[in-house]
């Protein structure tokens, strides 16, 4: 029989014991993406070898990006705050203070212990600085009414640093072409941060403002097939993300811009819960084909070879630089300690971290540096998927019914303290 008959059998049988065993499934330490690991190791080479896939690092890099700009579209979608700094305390500091102390924590493990020149550590902190918005949805926020500080936190961080990392792997790979950082670093401030940032923030309003308003008037005319309305948010990711290419700004951060834009501008719940689960519903079979495909890519080799380098830096940042990271980060406002000890311990690396690394390879990063940094991505995207996969959900049924009481809403204006 045809290897391509068998792997639709296999995906369909998969999809369906998913679907169908998913009551149980929640209730277990297991996440969807471990499932979904092991399931493409099984099929692999190694297993009974249904798939022995090698793709370019373009198309890969094709697949994350689209997997990413979904998710990120739909974190948007969630974000139920007001545009106010108070009410996105959290986020501000997840992203201002943890993000840069991750990204510069692993890239002074790569330079001091794994002996790599500053560009490649640079380049791998920021690889691996995404926390990301497609595995976790064991412990990011379920729909806008969702109100709860640690998910809303979580679901924020992932939306924001999946597009805030880009700087950040510009500067690794203009070091890694010229490590004489004076012929760049103007225009790496200039147009890298200052204007991609700036870019993708106006073009995520503006292009999403223009869709409503057009989509408003058409519905005035004429209303759309109900069957084909959900696709404003498919077109509205995809225009808004293309546009904001083509000006050089962050896609990735006017996707997540669209999103909150979008779910502003319909005053319907029902057309803005319809495309909060469109978007879901993508963004998980796409998860399902791109952890599977991961699976299917996992050589022993390699793993076994980069392995001291991969679980020194995948431990260092998910044991100790996250979580320390998170506590200094949250000094002086009054964030609980076990809502503080979640925010360090739900730093889930995937898809997102997947997409910086093609980007990255297909950029000029090559040879046996790519090579190393592609195995400790690997490795630690595996590390994340296992350790987060197995404790998201004993943990946050724990923290639900400790905190059940607490009112969920949005914190008030904070009233600083020494810590």
């Amino acid at each position: 029989m045809d290897d391509y008959i068998l792997n639709l059998l296999v995906i369909g049988l998969l999809l369906l014991s998913v679907t169908l065993g998913s009551g149980w499934i929640a209730r277990l330490p297991l996440s969807y993406a471990m499932i979904y690991l092991v399931i493409g190791i099984t099929l692999s080479p190694y297993g009974v070898g249904l798939i022995d896939l090698r793709p370019s690092a373009q198309i890969l890099e094709r697949l994350t990006e689209f997997v990413v700009i979904v998710s990120l579209f739909s974190c948007g979608l969630k974000m139920n705050r007001p545009l106010q700094l108070w009410a996105w305390n959290s986020t501000a500091r997840l992203i201002g203070f943890l993000m840069p102390i991750c990204i510069f924590s692993v890239a002074a493990v790569g330079h001091w212990l794994l002996k790599l020149e500053w560009g490649v550590a640079i380049l791998l902190g920021a690889i691996l600085a995404p926390t990301d918005p497609v595995l976790a949805s064991e412990v990011q926020m379920y729909d806008p009414e969702d109100r709860d500080e640690v998910r809303f936190g979580l679901t924020s961080e992932g939306g924001l640093n999946d597009a805030l990392a880009f700087p950040f792997v510009y500067f690794g790979l203009h070091w890694l072409e010229d490590s004489n950082w004076q012929n760049w670093f103007r225009q790496w401030v200039l147009i890298d941060l200052l204007w991609a940032i700036a870019a993708g923030l106006v073009m995520g309003i503006l292009v999403a403002r223009g869709i409503v308003w057009i989509d408003k008037k058409l519905q005035e005319l004429r209303p759309v097939d109900n069957l084909m309305e959900d696709f404003v948010a498919l077109s509205a990711i995809l225009v808004t993300y293309s546009l904001t290419e083509v000006v050089n700004g962050y896609g990735f951060l006017a996707v997540f811009v669209a999103g909150m834009t979008i779910q502003r501008a319909y005053h319907d719940p029902d057309k803005q819960l319809s495309q909060l689960e469109f978007t879901e519903r993508i963004e998980k079979l796409m998860e399902i084909a791109t952890i599977l495909l991961l699976g299917s890519l996992l050589r022993v080799e390699p793993m076994l070879r980069f392995g001291p380098q991969a679980l020194l830096v995948a431990g260092l940042l998910i044991l100790v630089i996250r979580p320390i990271g998170a506590w200094v980060s949250t000094l002086g406002y009054r964030f609980h300690p076990v809502k503080r000890s979640l925010f360090g311990w739900f730093g889930i690396r995937g898809v997102g971290s997947l997409y910086y690394l093609f980007y990255a390879l297909g950029k000029g990063l090559q040879g046996e540096q790519g090579e190393q940094i592609a195995w400790i991505t690997f490795t630690t995207i595996v590390f994340s998927v296992i350790v987060h996969g197995t404790s998201a959900t004993p943990l946050m049924n724990w923290y639900q019914t400790q905190f059940k009481k607490e009112k969920l809403t949005p914190p008030p204006p904070p009233v600083m303290q020494d810590q």
